[in-house]
Order: structure tokens, then sequence, then C-alpha cells
């Protein structure tokens, strides 16, 4: 902590202000530049009593659909798939009731517009929750890649079942071969076995909820939310494995290793944007994306943007946050990689306040802002 305070003051007092407000218990934090680690702490409790380390195999909720998009994107890079290829042509069942001419790209740039039906996950089977979706209809009056609206999980469990029609493998163990593993990200799961949930024990991280001004554990942790897969929302792990990931992208694809994860051209299409200066319906605020990520939108208002990375970051940034807890960034232009976990869900507005102060502090802290 003495070297948290010393390098990163303002972000510290950010962080132990919002424990003081009951908004989280702890804070899980990294951040690298130009590949060199700044930061790799936390702050806080996991539970009370228990405090939160590095090692806390943190839930990402939404901060892990890019990696999602990383292996669709994989798959584009050998040729498998097309991201302008229907969806129908892999998942025939999927072409019911309007949704015949979707694409892989309005899926990955929230433009769908699948109704939002509720999966039933993690009760539901895989089988099951991917017919549900493909028996539903579109969203009323909506056109397909000419209104804009996030899906925080439908279109992430079709992207799912295209890797796993193309692959044939199930799309967690397809990310944890091809892109946890190979990056060194050990601990980060989408499902784990239930015998490596055992293992892990305490290490498990708690999510909470504010609820009646208290802060209440949610069922994240459970062994049936840890060992069932949902693309859009189950990742997890130490937050500073994810930011392996983002190191990744800024190194055009290689991993510190050298191994090639993504060619260069993937990394530049997926991370540029790709959908531009539209409402998005979701979030009631215009949102720029590129193809499973969201690209820095401050040009629409850097004090309300949600999910943002903050007033300083470059045009440029790109990254994805998770529902009312995390985010996860690269900015190019800095080489600054920024991965963290809030464990408490205080509401949207709160949320997205803390963390444009918290994402702030870390650029006036590394004498960035301006």
């Amino acid at each position: 902590m003495p070297e948290f305070d010393a390098k990163f003051p303002t972000t510290l007092k950010v962080i132990e202000q919002g424990i003081e407000r009951e908004h989280h218990l702890g804070v899980q934090i990294y951040i690298s530049r130009n590949n060199e680690t700044l930061l790799d702490d936390a702050v806080g409790e996991n539970r009370i009593g228990d405090p939160m380390t590095n090692e806390t195999l943190s839930l990402w909720l939404s901060s892990g659909k890019p990696l999602t998009a990383a292996a669709i994107m994989q798959l584009v890079d050998r040729s498998k798939i097309d991201i302008e290829q229907t969806v129908a042509s892999i998942v025939p069942e999927f072409a019911e009731k309007g949704k015949e001419a979707l694409t892989i790209r309005q899926l990955l740039t929230h433009t769908a517009g699948l109704r939002p039906v509720s999966t039933g996950w993690p009760q539901q089977e895989w089988d099951d929750i991917l017919a549900k979706i493909c028996g539903a209809s579109l969203r009323m009056n909506w056109v397909p890649g000419e209104r804009g609206g996030y899906d925080p999980a439908r279109s992430w469990f079709v992207l799912g079942e295209i890797i796993r029609r193309i692959d044939g493998r199930g799309v967690d163990q397809y990310v944890r071969e091809e892109i946890l593993e190979p990056l060194g990200m050990l601990d980060c799961w989408m499902s784990m076995p239930s015998s490596i949930h055992n293992a892990y024990g305490l290490r498990i991280g708690i999510m909470y909820t504010v609820l009646d001004g208290d802060l209440k554990a949610t069922h994240g942790h459970r062994e049936d939310y840890c060992t069932s897969p949902s693309p859009g929302g189950s990742l997890r792990g130490p937050v500073c494995q994810l930011g392996k990931f983002y190191e990744m992208l800024l190194a055009n694809g290689l991993s510190a290793s050298g191994e090639r994860i993504l060619s260069e051209e993937a990394v530049e299409v997926m991370t540029r944007r790709q959908r531009e200066g539209m409402f998005d319906e979701t979030f009631q605020h215009k949102l720029d994306f590129g193809l499973g990520v969201i690209v820095n939108s401050n040009r629409y208002g850097a004090e309300t943007v949600p999910y943002g990375f903050g007033r300083y970051a470059s045009e440029n940034s790109f990254g994805h946050g998770g529902a009312q807890s995390s985010i996860g960034f690269a900015d190019p232009e800095h080489g600054l990689v920024v991965a963290a976990v809030a464990n408490g869900c205080p509401g949207e507005e709160i949320h997205n306040e803390r963390f444009r102060e918290l994402n702030s502090a870390i650029y006036q802290d590394l004498g960035l802002a301006g």
C-alpha cells in the first residue's frame, strides 16, 4: 500500500472514498504503460475480514466480452468465417422471425436488435438458451444495422454458438485454450470445473449489490454460476491477467512471449470505430463501437458517457466495462493499459461517476491529464 500511495495517490483516494461511501468493499486494479507494470494491487476486502488481493478471481461481467469477440476474430483470421456472413448460414435455426439476414458484424456492433428475452442462465442448459434466443423475434420496428442497442447477453450466446458450430469446442473451452492459456491468463475462466472451483475456495471473488443502502452479496461466486458459461458475462480472474489481453492488443496481436494471438489486421478492425455517432437505445447515450469493444466516446459528453475511460483518455482508446463494477481498456497514444474491478454495484449513475473519477485519477497520477 505505501507504494500504491506514493505512485497513485489520487487513484487510491478515489478507491478509499468508495469504500467509505459503501459503494464497494474493495477494488482490484492493474496499470501498465509500454508493457511495464506500474501497479498490480488491491485495496479493501473481498469478504468482511477477508482482504482482497491481486490474486482474487474477480468477476468481470461484461468486461470479458472482448475476449469472446477476439475468439470470433481468430476464426476470421483462419478464414473459417467472415464478419459479413449471416448468422443463419452457420446456425440455420436462427433464421426465424426477421432474423434471417442478421450478420455477425451486427451482433458485434450491437445493431442486430434481438428482442430482450430472458435467457434463464445459469439454470438453463446451453441448448435451451440458444433455442429460446433463436425462437424470438427482433425488437419492434427495428432495422438491423440502422439502430443501436447494447445487448448484454443474447447476441453473445449466439456468437458462442457460432464458435461451437465452426470449431467443435464449446466457447468456454475455445477461449480457454486459444486465448487465455497462450496469454498466460491461467487463473481466468469463462466456466471452470467444480473441482477447480472448490480448490480456489476463498480466492473466488464476491460481487455485491447495494440494496437498501447496504452491500449484499450476489450469486456470482456460487458454483452454478462459476461452472456455467455465459460468453458475454461469466469471465473471471485476477484483473492483472485481463491486463495481459489488452497488452496483446497494443502489441498488434502478439503475446508477451511472442506468440501471435490475432493478426495485425484483426486487431485494427476490431478496435477501430465500426459503429459511429449512433444513439444507443439501451444506454440512452451516443456510443461508438468497434467489434465487441467500445471506442472512446467522450466526444458525445465526457461527463455523461456511460462506461467510459475517464476524461483524459485519447480519442482512439478502446475497451469494455462490466455492469456497475469493472473496466478494461487500452490507450494506444499513451501505451496505457488499465483494468479494474470494484466489487460493489451501487447503481448505474454512481458507478459511472465512480469510474469516471477513478480512470481520470490514473491519468492525473501519471501526468497525462490535460
